[in-house]
């Protein structure tokens, strides 16, 4: 799964709004807005329909994948 931080950057690099990821994913707005803020993890049905949209365009790198060694993004 992936972190609040993760899913800002993908969402950044992918060039998508809050709103843009709320629509394609079919989820609340207030579902993007929590779970970026960290004030809340989405149901898993929830934050796998946004793994999805953001994986069209982003590659999610777990801890180790990349020279700083923790989780992060990166464009297809």
């Amino acid at each position: 799964m992936i972190n609040p931080d993760q899913c800002r950057a993908a969402r950044a690099l992918a060039n998508m709004s809050q709103d843009d990821l709320a629509k394609a994913a079919k989820v609340g707005l207030s579902t993007v807005r929590n779970f970026e803020i960290g004030r809340s993890v989405p149901v898993t049905n929830n934050l796998e329909a946004i793994m999805r949209v953001l994986q069209e365009k982003i590659v999610f790198l777990s801890n180790g994948q990349h020279a700083e060694g923790g989780p992060g993004v990166r464009l297809k």
